[in-house]
């Protein structure tokens, strides 16, 4: 039945999106050799933090506008409050949504304030960092940038999980989508039905 969705996907989205999750990711990797992904770890900043922060929330930006496309082709959407709108509207459970980074035992929600119709707080330090670094470069650390990433990561399912619904007609659920994201995401996973990890 699904036997050639990844190609499919590919000739006509070229998965973009993804593979550039991919390789912000691998420099997430790398940074994991000199800093712990752990919570006693979070406050650390550094320039290479601030680049990924920087680098995974604007990727947000594009994505999340991608997906408001799909969602509601007619109406326009430029920043983050439109996004909560659209999406939040359409996809009830998304601000419920964790990511799970299990090889570190750590599980973020990252858009967990849209519940309360406000925007993340990383979502907030990373325009501080672009805009006022002088005084905010502080936020350019590990906790800012991981739940960028997982926010992204987010993003991104939602993405190809609404692409494929439409190219395809039918709904596509968690183990079809992520089939189709190739390669797959080495550190962050769908959080559903995991408990034993730190809630964040």
């Amino acid at each position: 039945r699904f036997k050639g969705l990844k190609k499919m996907i590919s000739q006509r989205s070229s998965l973009v999106h993804w593979n550039y999750f991919l390789a912000l990711e691998q420099n997430v990797e790398s940074l994991s050799r000199y800093v712990e992904l752990n919570l006693n770890n979070f406050k650390t900043y550094s320039m290479e933090m601030a680049h990924l922060l920087l680098a995974a929330s604007s990727e947000v930006d594009v994505v999340m506008k991608s997906l408001c496309k799909l969602l509601e082709p007619y109406q326009d959407c430029n920043n983050i409050e439109d996004y909560r709108n659209v999406i939040g509207m359409r996809v009830k459970v998304f601000s419920e949504e964790s990511v799970r980074i299990s090889r570190y035992g750590l599980e973020l929600t990252p858009w967990s304030q849209w519940k309360y119709n406000k925007s993340p707080i990383w979502w907030k330090n990373y325009n501080k960092v672009k805009h006022e670094r002088n005084n905010f470069f502080q936020e350019a650390n590990l906790h800012n940038t991981l739940n960028a990433m997982a926010g992204l990561y987010l993003c991104n399912y939602y993405y190809y999980m609404n692409l494929l619904s439409i190219e395809y007609k039918q709904d596509f659920g968690d183990k079809q989508v992520l089939a189709n994201l190739n390669p797959r995401s080495s550190l962050f996973h769908l959080g559903r039905q995991i408990i034993s990890a730190h809630r964040l």
